[in-house]
């Protein structure tokens, strides 16, 4: 038996979460899923009562992530999506505690896709930004008994939070004990040498693991160095949740802004019950 849960976020099949997506559950538990990890991307369209049930009704727990487009910058020059970005991540944690999940996780320190040379006073201007409000973000998260979990993205998507190292230096920074790490094994796979280092630089800062192939397939079937991933994870006592994220090519506009043109397995009911045999096989 493992010591870890597992996870399959709702990407892997649909966008944006709604209300119908609890459609999803039972599927999800009956492939042997623990947890469901629910990307909240427009709370404008998710009864959270109606959610709760079907978690209860399914025996899922839930894990949030947020989503940060344009209008959602806790990085920008601009005050006012610096307060949209705020005013929705307070929302998310509402749902939080309805569906008790204790973690928010995601890129939350700047909008993804925020990819550009920057002078070394900018980056100092912006840094400086995502930690006065990242501290913000963790005092909310402390009064309603959650964590939250920053996500490191790869060079294409921020100029700002790359590696496990960068994101420690930020938690490091925000200097609260409800600020803590995800790490992403796409991401990871892309900016960091050594994965496993990468994992042990989180150490007790890890909140979240998400996980997908090197080129965000099913897990097994890539270049994924799987036993640093695992080593690492052994060596800093990682007790939390293994996740599937990847999406789908049907979603047109999560796919394009995540470049995914084409399906990366025969279906994705096949990606997540495959992949999760791989996980629970490997990290048992």
């Amino acid at each position: 038996m493992s010591h870890y849960t597992f996870g399959v976020s709702t990407w892997l099949w649909t966008s944006p979460f709604n209300t119908e997506t609890i459609s999803l559950f039972s599927k999800i538990k009956k492939m042997g899923f623990e947890y469901v990890e629910i990307p909240v991307e427009d709370p404008a369209v998710i009864d959270v009562k109606k959610v709760e049930e079907a978690l209860k009704a399914n025996g899922l727990k839930a894990i949030i992530c947020g989503a940060f487009g344009p209008t959602r910058d806790l990085t920008a020059d601009d005050t006012a999506l610096q307060k949209n970005s705020l005013e929705y991540i307070e929302k998310s944690m509402d749902m939080c505690v309805a569906w008790d999940a204790k973690i928010f996780a995601g890129p939350m320190y700047s909008a993804v896709g925020k990819a550009r040379l920057v002078s070394d006073e900018q980056k100092k201007v912006e840094w400086d930004r995502a930690v006065k409000n990242l501290y913000k973000v963790s005092a909310m998260a402390a009064s309603r008994g959650l964590q939250i979990a920053i996500e490191p993205l790869n060079r294409f998507e921020t100029d700002l939070i790359n590696t496990a190292e960068d994101v420690v230096k930020l938690v490091n920074d925000i200097n609260h004990p409800a600020a803590g790490v995800m790490l992403d094994g796409f991401h990871m796979s892309i900016e960091e040498r050594d994965l496993e280092k990468a994992i042990c630089l989180a150490g007790d800062k890890l909140l979240h693991v998400q996980l997908s192939e090197n080129y965000r397939g099913t897990p097994g079937t890539g270049q994924t160095n799987w036993d640093a991933i695992k080593k690492g994870l052994e060596k800093v006592g990682y007790k939390g949740t293994l996740s599937i994220e990847s999406f789908t090519p049907e979603v047109q506009e999560l796919a394009g802004l995540v470049c995914i043109w084409k399906p990366l397995a025969n279906s994705q009911d096949e990606f997540a019950s495959e992949g999760l045999k791989f996980l629970k096989a490997h990290f048992k």
